[in-house]
């Protein structure tokens, strides 16, 4: 089984340095504490980006083995907590936003398909305590 540790400290008011196995580090902050000038994430919403890295790296390596890159691919992710403490994500939805003058519609939606239910693991995490939405989105542009 593969171990990951990771430092995180406090380094005043409400913020916090963490790194990664790696050593690379960011800031975490508590965003109600923030008076515009702090530079980092807050730690729910790093979750959310979290969630959208690891779908986003499943599908961008899936549509390459497939030969169906494509020239550009973003992930959105809307998310809605609750409103009683602790609170947390209960609802999540990811759109997957694809754009090329050559899109492979079938290729796409396998890609997204697997990353979903069977490579992202942050994917399954979050099923543990959110009910979960994705959407793909074609766009496609003129050669």
């Amino acid at each position: 089984m593969t171990q990951n540790i990771i430092t995180t400290t406090w380094t005043g008011k409400s913020h916090f340095k963490t790194d990664n196995p790696a050593g690379h580090e960011l800031t975490m902050f508590d965003k109600s504490q923030d008076n515009g000038d702090t530079v980092g994430f807050a730690p729910k919403a790093l979750m959310l980006s979290s969630l959208a890295g690891c779908s986003g790296l499943d599908v961008v390596s899936l549509l390459e083995k497939m030969r169906a890159e494509v020239a550009d691919f973003k992930v959105i992710v809307t998310a809605e907590l609750t409103d009683e403490h602790p609170k947390f994500y209960n609802k999540v939805k990811v759109d997957y936003h694809f754009t090329d003058a050559d899109l492979k519609p079938e290729k796409i939606q396998k890609a997204v398909n697997l990353s979903v239910t069977k490579y992202c693991g942050v994917m399954e995490m979050f099923r543990q305590f959110a009910a979960i939405e994705t959407e793909i989105h074609l766009h496609a542009i003129e050669k």
